[in-house]
């Protein structure tokens, strides 16, 4: 088995690595150390979270660095404060027996003046956001004229957070002659675009099957009703008494809610969003990285960058709308030859994502039972017996306390002292349990009031009962630009001025949108997305009426003042001449 040591790394890097637990590289390493040591040829390595990238780019990266040249030799350019920070971390961690390399990370939501202060005593290698790094270069504090190495890790990502012009201005600066090392999990056009301007012939390299699950990674889901979405949570995190894990939720509003509701009911939980700031973040992650929390409740956006080990579950609170953020989410646990769980609590108007989801993971993701009440009072109840059993080391201290303890307890037979033993430790779960209810719903009845016209909650219109009238917004970007129905969402909820609000249906054609947003938030929506940029395109929304004709991807103006496909020229005064309210009646609503 091919081993570091194949590798033409030096001892003070193979001692380094030893330390932190390498044995064996993984594929993506395996291809790309020898590429980078022995070629300067531009690189795409194409492969999901958690591979070993880092180690794959970093450790050929570290052999070539000349300690002896003060300048900064080599770039690395990642999405999140805290993909940054970890990858500093892990470079520091190789480089441990070259005590003259240096590092230094630099990131936004942490002072800058301490970030110059180390740039000025010299760094060989700089990991930053692409806002903080332009940031730097534009005060001409941070010089990249003369790197070796340029790196740009989970770039997808950088794009999909509208990096893309900042990642343009950095590439502009940097030299001719240097080694350009992309790192995606997707390709999509974007990406293939910055291969094509900024990179030499590179070579490509791809580990894994594209948008497939992790090999050690079961995926079930639970079906219940919308309303019981919390409770069934409750009874995954009772049933698995070790759970380490996260919980992805919808909107910035609902992950601070479900962890609110978790800390309330006694539940080892926090909540991960944007909301938080550097400081808060940084205790929240520094709590679960020491596992000091069990559960970590997180948006996608807050939670990229998480590198974890020895996750034991991720659940879906809420399916992503995009398949592949499945993936991503996933992938998160099942990693290094360990074993891990996907779950998804699923109402009945998700099912067919269960199924889109399927053909892309590529292995079945089966149903399973929401657990009753006596199966968690089982399992929780023998979880205790078992840690009481294991425990190795009594402190000495209780021993002066033991004879008033037997005499007072000595009336007690061994039977009745396990007993009241059990009951001071577990009342409380058996309280709660008893008599719970069933919280599944089968397929069949699914089924049948699909069939009926209504979903299993109750009517489809239930959001014209609730009082909700939708308006119908016209967006000047669409599938050309990138746009999918997560990344919309992305930039809704992103506003604290939209978070949490009810959208309705989400159209996404060739050159433009259509979406629909509670007509109570119509002005926020115009002030959220008006003169706003999406990968560097300005965007421009306006209120849609009519209906649209497919014919062209482009508006024409008529003398009507309305567009071809219907949607007015002006928004004046913060109304809309006519306000969609018939969208209720289409299905597949979706709750920010």
């Amino acid at each position: 088995m091919l081993t570091f040591e194949n590798f033409d790394l030096s001892t003070n890097i193979i001692s380094a690595i030893k330390e932190l637990g390498y044995e064996n590289p993984t594929p993506i390493q395996e291809k790309t150390i020898p590429h980078l040591l022995n070629t300067n040829q531009d690189l795409v390595g194409l492969a999901q979270t958690g591979t070993g990238k880092t180690a794959a780019f970093g450790l050929p990266i570290l052999e070539q660095i000349d300690p002896r040249n003060k300048f900064t030799q080599c770039i690395i350019l990642s999405p999140t404060r805290e993909l940054c920070m970890q990858i500093s971390k892990d470079m520091m961690g190789y480089a441990k027996y070259l005590p003259e390399i240096r590092v230094t990370a630099v990131y936004g939501g942490a002072s800058i003046d301490n970030q110059i202060r180390d740039l000025k005593k010299g760094s060989h290698i700089i990991v930053g956001t692409p806002g903080r790094v332009l940031d730097l270069l534009q005060r001409r504090i941070l010089k990249i004229n003369q790197i070796k190495f340029l790196v740009l890790d989970e770039a997808d990502e950088m794009l999909n957070m509208g990096f893309k012009e900042d990642m343009d201005a950095i590439l502009e600066t940097t030299p001719k002659e240097k080694q350009t090392l992309l790192f995606s999990a997707t390709m999509p056009k974007e990406i293939r675009n910055i291969a094509l301007n900024y990179m030499n012939n590179p070579e490509e390299i791809s580990v894994g099957t594209k948008n497939s699950g992790a090999d050690d990674v079961e995926h079930f889901y639970y079906l219940v009703n919308a309303k019981n979405r919390y409770l069934a949570l409750k009874r995954i995190a009772d049933i698995n008494p070790d759970i380490f894990g996260i919980v992805f939720c919808r909107t910035r509003r609902e992950t601070q809610e479900v962890a609110d509701k978790l800390i309330q009911d006694g539940y080892n939980a926090d909540s991960l969003h944007g909301d938080l700031s550097q400081a808060q973040r940084d205790h929240v992650m520094s709590k679960f990285r020491s596992k000091h929390l069990q559960i970590l409740v997180a948006t996608d956006v807050a939670a990229r960058g998480i590198d974890v080990n020895d996750l034991t579950h991720i659940i879906n609170y809420n399916l992503p709308d995009e398949r592949e953020i499945y993936i991503h989410r996933s992938g998160r646990t099942g990693r290094a030859g360990k074993k891990g769980v996907s779950v998804s609590i699923v109402h009945s108007r998700e099912l067919h994502k269960i199924r889109e989801i399927q053909k892309i993971l590529k292995k079945p993701i089966n149903r399973k039972d929401v657990p009753g009440g006596e199966e968690i009072c089982h399992k929780q109840l023998m979880n205790m017996i078992s840690r009481i059993e294991k425990i190795e080391t009594i402190d000495n201290q209780i021993e002066e306390f033991l004879p008033e303890i037997y005499e007072k307890l000595s009336w007690l037979s061994r039977e009745d002292l396990l007993k009241r033993f059990v009951s001071v430790e577990f009342n409380r779960f058996l309280k709660y349990y008893k008599n719970a209810p069933d919280l599944n719903i089968s397929e069949k009845s699914v089924n049948e009031r699909t069939r009926k016209g209504r979903g299993i909650d109750g009517d489809d219109n239930r959001f014209e009962k609730k009082g909700y009238k939708f308006t119908k917004f016209f967006l000047t970007i669409g599938e050309k630009d990138g746009l999918t129905k997560v990344k919309l969402m992305e930039i809704i909820n992103n506003d604290d001025r939209l978070a949490g609000a009810e959208i309705g249906k989400i159209e996404i054609l060739k050159g433009f949108t259509f979406f629909e947003v509670d007509a109570r938030l119509e002005n926020e929506v115009i002030k959220a997305f008006n003169n706003k940029r999406y990968l560097g395109k300005r965007l421009k929304i306006e209120v849609k009426t009519g209906q649209p004709k497919r014919n062209s991807d482009r508006p024409k103006s008529s003398k009507s003042g309305k567009s071809e496909y219907g949607y007015s020229k002006k928004h004046e005064s913060g109304k809309s001449k006519t306000a969609y309210s018939k969208g209720a009646r289409t299905g597949g609503r979706k709750r920010s």
